[in-house]
């Protein structure tokens, strides 16, 4: 028996074996595709989703690989928000293609033990109180301790599991492409008109991402034809791109729906499979990375025996809100990309001309869309204020690297006895820092009995 069988090989699949893993927990990721797809889905990397890959010492290539943008767009502004001044040591988005990202962390997920079965799919899945069964389309049987459904929106282990997935329909269809252009525009970013919305994007290769909105084609057909690509393109820029080939074309809509619960009995969501919503600024693959990152030492911890099954309780209650306050900021989003009427032109220009004339605005903007602003607040109202929230000191992301907690010390406080890695920074007196880079607890009182009695009440 396994203890843990993650069902999707996508970057939040992936990133939750490399967890499970680092904490020496059985892990079998199944995969329906056989394959990894040529075209890449999403293409950006926001700045917590960057430090999350340092803190397991992954960043260095894709930082190495990708390029930086100081500035990323909010709802197709003409104005985009400036990520410089964010406090972190990525100050911007990466632009990183998912594909490349999925192959660096299946590496990593199968030098470090795990199993990875592709071309396979669940067919059926039942759990009890000791663990879960999974049939697999291959005629095979898995049984585990814990269930992980990375699948995506359509998730078989969600609908399998029973969980709700409420939310609303589509009512706006867009499109998205990798095409080669004769005649591309001599900048790219973003267009948007009372005709069309369109992002323009540079792709390895010489090739362009094309990603827009044409109000004259809002058909729910799911086939997105080249001659369609074409016509919403022209329509949108008023010129020809030389739209020459296309490599993927896709259609997608504005449903937006959340898990009711990402842990039922011995399964637990993430990613894409506990909340849907319209691609609009590239947050998807960032916050189901994120939910990986937070579910995944959990999950070990429990696994392993180390963590009563509670500590899994947590897990639903610290991601759910950011995965709802995520689906609030595409759907705004959303509104303002497909703004067409002259009304809602009005809107965009205004809402553009106070983010020129307001810094502060597109701070607060970058903070939300980068992940940076996300803290759990504590059970405990005495807690420390700092408890749930990020630590920012880049100087600890190297000692996480093996999933363990930091314990970070203020130098005018005494030493501590643990096993732990240490580090000394000015602030509280003591701050036990999680595997995820969060606080888990912080005093300002210089007691290293105090210090060392929390760390033996919630890592061993």
């Amino acid at each position: 028996m396994d203890n843990v069988i993650v069902v999707g090989a996508g970057p939040v699949g992936l990133w939750t074996a490399i967890e499970l893993r680092l904490a020496g927990v059985a892990v079998t990721v199944v995969e329906r595709e056989p394959g990894r797809r040529a075209f890449t889905r999403a293409l950006g990397i926001h700045a917590r989703t960057v430090e999350v890959l340092a803190m397991r010492g992954l960043a260095e290539t894709p930082l190495a690989d990708g390029r930086a943008l100081p500035r990323w767009h909010f709802g197709m502004l003409p104005t985009f928000p400036d990520y410089s001044g964010l406090d972190t040591p990525y100050p911007f988005v990466l632009a990183y293609p998912q594909n490349a990202l999925e192959d660096l962390l299946e590496r990593r997920a199968v030098e470090l033990g795990a199993a990875v079965r592709r071309g396979t799919a669940v067919k059926t899945m039942t759990q009890d109180h000791a663990g879960v069964r999974v049939e697999l389309a291959d005629g095979t049987t898995l049984t585990a301790s814990w269930l992980v459904g990375a699948d995506g929106a359509g998730s078989t282990v969600r609908k399998a599991a029973g969980i709700a997935f409420t939310g609303t329909d589509a009512t706006l269809w867009g499109y998205v492409a990798d095409v080669t252009l004769s005649a591309p525009p001599e900048l790219t970013g973003t267009l948007a008109t009372p005709d069309g919305a369109l992002v323009v994007a540079p792709l390895p290769g010489g090739r362009f991402r094309l990603a827009g909105f044409d109000p004259r084609d809002q058909t729910p057909d799911p086939e997105m034809t080249m001659d369609r690509l074409v016509a919403s393109v022209h329509r949108a820029t008023g010129r020809d791109l030389g739209i020459a080939e296309a490599s993927w074309i896709s259609r997608f809509g504005n449903a937006t729906r959340q898990a009711a619960d990402y842990h039922a009995g011995r399964v637990l969501l993430a990613g894409d499979a506990a909340h849907m919503h319209m691609p609009t600024g590239g947050v998807g693959l960032n916050i189901g990375v994120q939910d990986a990152m937070n579910l995944g030492w959990k999950l070990g911890s429990v696994a392993r025996g180390a963590a009563p099954q509670s500590l899994l309780d947590t897990y639903h209650a610290e991601r759910a809100p950011v995965g709802a306050a995520m689906l609030a900021n595409t759907q705004a989003q959303t509104a303002l990309v497909t703004a067409f009427t002259p009304e809602g032109q009005a809107l965009r220009a205004h809402l553009s001309a106070l983010l020129d004339r307001h810094p502060a605005v597109q701070h607060d903007l970058a903070l939300g869309v980068s992940g940076l602003d996300v803290h759990y607040p504590p059970s405990d109202p005495g807690a420390h204020p700092s408890t749930g929230r990020r630590f920012a000191d880049p100087a600890v992301f190297p000692l996480l690297r093996d999933a363990r907690p930091v314990l970070v010390r203020d130098p005018s406080a005494p030493p501590v006895e643990t096993e732990l890695a240490v580090h000394e920074a000015p602030g509280a007196a003591y701050a036990l820092i999680r595997p995820d880079g969060h606080v888990w607890w912080a005093t300002d009182e210089p007691d290293p009995l105090a210090a060392a009695a929390a760390i033996a009440q919630r890592w061993r």
